[in-house]
């Protein structure tokens, strides 16, 4: 890690730790939320990571936190799901910011949501960067619809210019960006360059030439120029229509005096997310695949000299029976299921405890009795005195109890695997980056679909798993 990105988690957000009690993936470095969105100088924080991993519900509910701790805010999500929407309340989102309802505003704060719409924001940029005519023209070109609907980068790119947009308004403090749904986090960083060099690259200033050159002239040098890729425009014209290459001509000499303006946006755009107000979460699910990539942005954020707050870790799993493990579990399980009683006795004297669960046989159970309680076990016969006769009788019934308590011994033996795998996967993350500030969102029991569960999401970040624990708070999964 570079010294830049550790200065900047520890100044955006870093503090020490508080373990969590039953969460065994608390982070040697908490991410401290609450100082990251109430710092005045923070204006950007940009959620980032792959797909799938709770980066719009994230960005959401640091959106309404820092509206109702008292910051003017506007969300920018890229997702064209309706889950933003439907979780503040609104029946839809556009390209134009709107006001969430039911924000608490008494601090002083409010909130704005917005949906990029690519295609209306490139219209918005010919709109603003050229005559009405050209820009009409530009606009109904059969190239610039596919361009600014479906070219490859076009999403990510005009996500920058929206953010440059936003930025330069200043109507709000705090700008909270969900970046775009794609296979690799890392579109958001490349595409804007790659659509960048497409539109300065040599292709386009070869179509751009005949324009300059004007006339015969024109017309020869790009039959000259056009001469080696005889074969390739062919292909194209057949496989597209023959106008292709006549409308890419037109579209390129309509916007001959736009082209330079989209480098110089992309690089200004890129300038501000560098800059000492702008803050990167890395979005992440406690899943192998998903902190491998989360590992790989920290690195590349690091090399691109962006200021990284930390990691927000998802959907992490919990236990409040985590002192049973797997094995002993399954252990139970297989006592009951082979007609072993658990916390009744035999008829004998060293029987098994009548309060604690054993590990399958008497002997074995009364040891562990002793070192857990330090009491004697006490004999069931003792405490329940009944005849054989009247124990076979209830054997149908308790039978039915023992297999309910086995399945529920086996679920709870998948949960502790699967938070050992958690335990594991996050453990590699740590050992990588030990420095990187984490902040653990446990998972809930339920989908987050409006502002109660934004805001629980919140305070689940800015104070941890213990936030379950108090009334009222939905249970965890």
């Amino acid at each position: 890690m570079t010294e830049g990105r550790t200065d900047a988690g520890t100044r955006k957000g870093g503090g020490e730790h508080t373990a969590h009690a039953g969460n065994p993936l608390a982070s040697e470095v908490a991410l401290c939320v609450d100082p990251l969105i109430d710092d005045p100088g923070t204006r950007i924080i940009v959620c980032c990571g792959s797909g799938g991993v709770g980066k719009t519900t994230t960005a959401a509910a640091l959106g309404v936190r820092a509206a109702e701790r008292g910051r003017k805010t506007v969300v920018l999500t890229i997702d064209p799901a309706r889950r933003l929407a439907q979780s503040m309340g609104l029946t839809e989102l556009d390209n134009t910011p709107r006001p969430v309802p039911g924000v608490d505003k008494k601090a002083g704060g409010e909130l704005h949501a917005m949906m990029l719409d690519m295609k209306r924001t490139f219209d918005e940029i010919v709109e603003a960067h050229a005559e009405p005519e050209r820009a009409r023209a530009i606009m109904d070109n059969p190239f610039y619809e596919s361009l600014s609907a479906g070219f490859a980068g076009t999403q990510e790119y005009m996500a920058m210019e929206k953010l440059g947009q936003l930025r330069s308004r200043d109507a709000w403090d705090l700008i909270v960006v969900d970046t775009p749904p794609s296979r690799s986090a890392l579109d958001f960083l490349d595409a804007p360059k790659r659509l960048g060099s497409f539109l300065d690259g040599r292709f386009i200033k070869m179509l751009m030439a005949p324009a300059k050159a004007g006339g015969r002239a024109g017309m020869k040098f790009v039959n000259l120029g056009m001469a080696g890729l005889s074969m390739f425009t062919g292909a194209l014209n057949k496989l597209l229509g023959t106008g292709l290459l006549r409308d890419v001509q037109t579209f390129v000499a309509a916007m001959d005096t736009m082209f330079g303006g989209f480098r110089t946006r992309a690089d200004a755009t890129y300038k501000l997310l560098q800059a000492p107000g702008t803050a990167f979460l890395v979005v992440a699910a406690p899943e192998r695949d998903a902190l491998r990539e989360a590992a790989y942005f920290v690195e590349r954020l690091a090399a691109e000299q962006m200021p990284l707050a930390g990691l927000v870790l998802n959907r992490v799993h919990a236990s409040g029976a985590s002192v049973i493990g797997a094995e002993r579990a399954l252990a139970l399980a297989e006592n009951l299921e082979e007609g072993g009683i658990v916390d009744r006795g035999h008829g004998k004297g060293t029987g098994h405890s009548a309060h604690s669960p054993g590990r399958g046989s008497s002997d074995t159970t009364v040891t562990d009795e002793h070192l857990e309680t330090g009491e004697d076990a006490v004999p069931d016969s003792t405490l329940r005195p009944e005849s054989a006769e009247e124990s076979t009788g209830r054997d149908g019934h308790f039978g039915q109890t023992e297999q309910l308590a086995a399945a529920l011994l086996r679920l709870h033996a998948e949960r502790m695997r699967l938070l050992s795998r958690e335990r594991r996967t996050r453990d590699r993350f740590a050992a990588l980056h030990p420095e990187v500030p984490v902040a653990e969102v446990e998972a809930l029991a339920g989908d987050v679909h409006d502002l109660a569960g934004l805001r629980t999401i919140g305070e689940l970040l800015a104070n941890g798993p213990q936030l379950l624990d108090a009334p009222g708070r939905p249970p965890a999964a």
